[in-house]
């Protein structure tokens, strides 16, 4: 068996170095051993891979969560060196990555893609709120469950949903599962007898026009409170109360509450935010990036795609699923010397479910404008056509077709 070569610092090295194993990092490592290349290692300490997007289901009832897990060995290409350990730092000019125990990684080319961070402490009370008593989330597997529970069990009083004021993952899932809780209570027959109150940092229900004037009927159907512009800036578990603070003008709204769905501030996570790789004008730590070839400006070796690149669009997975060909194919050019030539235009999705049975898909790029890829389905729309799209499309074209780079 031939050794692992050494970089000059006496570190092992590959030619190309992959961190996170989320769905970002295994879909390029997927195309890279498609297109032939050899000495790839992927640096992932987690022994679960999740789909994430079936949580808001999950959270609403609609899903199991076994059905979001798979082992992690299982979505690994064939012929990747899995290095089953925690990135902790980077040196770009030295080019190693640092492991959690206190071994090192050489490479000749780096593709970033380790994810982005829950802050459960960003708010005052929250990190010792959720998971007890009436406060969940859905962007923790062990929390989403602890979801669909509350809601069954709230029958009347007030329910709040919140978004924090920094990027997220989906950045749609935070209105998802109030769609579906007060779809459920209508349907029980309750939803006369619940406040519901959404807490929004933006000043409309949706960056792109379109959506957001559909979005504006559900929340009317359904008779949402909706705060702008505000965020919950506390969460005091034992009194059942939390802080709303408008965003332009500081004021403050005290709200009792009788279950709470809380999404948690997110950034990238502390050792990137600490590293050299940082995009200097983003205070959230998330990594540099030429927003069409997503190479980093300073470190050509380097590619990031994925929740902890700083591009201008949703972190989402249909955001992935279009920048890992990008990524895959400017690396390929940049290992044989020639420039990156394939351009991402920021397109995003965003499966928007509004109802048990209803769902819109949102799609479109950097500019804003609409990207559809069911030109002849007016997905602006609510469509039962679309929820099972979600429901049951969706996760066989993640296993099947994006993990292993078909798609």
């Amino acid at each position: 068996m031939s050794s692992v070569p050494r970089s000059a610092s006496g570190s092992r090295k590959h030619r190309v170095l992959i961190v996170g194993g989320g769905s970002a990092g295994i879909s390029v490592a997927a195309r890279l051993r498609r297109a032939g290349v050899t000495d790839i290692a992927l640096i992932e300490p987690a022994d679960t891979h999740w789909y994430q997007p079936l949580w808001t289901l999950v959270g609403g009832g609609q899903a199991p969560l076994k059905e979001s897990r798979r082992p992690e060995a299982s979505v690994i290409p064939s012929g990747v060196r899995w290095i089953r350990r925690a990135a902790r730092a980077v040196d770009p000019v030295a080019r190693t990555v640092a492991l959690d125990d206190g071994t090192e990684v050489g490479y000749e080319f780096l593709v970033m893609a380790p994810g982005i961070q829950l802050d459960w402490n960003g708010v005052p009370g929250l990190a010792e709120s959720v998971g007890r008593d009436r406060v969940s989330s859905n962007y923790s597997f062990e929390y989403a469950p602890r979801t669909w529970d509350l809601i069954r069990a709230t029958r009347s009083g007030t329910a709040v949903f919140t978004q924090p004021g920094t990027p997220v993952k989906c950045g749609g899932a935070p209105q998802k599962i109030a769609y579906l809780a007060a779809d459920y209570w209508r349907k029980q027959k309750v939803l006369d007898d619940i406040r519901v109150v959404m807490v929004l940092p933006s000043p409309a229900m949706f960056g792109v026009p379109v959506w957001s004037r559909t979005l504006e009927q559900v929340v009317k159907r359904y008779g949402i409170e909706v705060r702008f512009q505000s965020e919950v800036t506390a969460i005091d578990d034992g009194g059942r109360k939390l802080v709303v603070t408008d965003r332009t003008s500081g004021a403050e709204e005290t709200l009792a509450y009788d279950m709470v769905h809380a999404v948690p501030p997110q950034s990238a996570p502390d050792w990137v935010k600490a590293s050299p790789l940082a995009d200097p004008a983003n205070p959230l730590g998330f990594i540099e990036a030429d927003k069409h070839t997503l190479q980093h400006p300073r470190y050509p070796e380097i590619f990031s795609l994925g929740d902890a690149a700083n591009l201008p669009t949703s972190k989402t997975g249909a955001a992935v699923r279009k920048q890992a060909p990008v990524v895959t194919a400017n690396l390929l050019s940049v290992m044989k010397g020639a420039r990156p030539t394939r351009m991402y235009d920021g397109y995003t999705s965003c499966p928007l479910v509004t109802a048990r049975d209803k769902m819109l898909l949102a799609e479109f790029d950097y500019d804003q404008q609409p990207r559809p890829s069911f030109p002849l389905i007016d997905t602006t729309k609510e469509r039962r056509d679309m929820w099972l799209f979600k429901r049951y499309g969706l996760p066989p074209v993640y296993w099947h077709g994006m993990l292993t780079g078909r798609l």
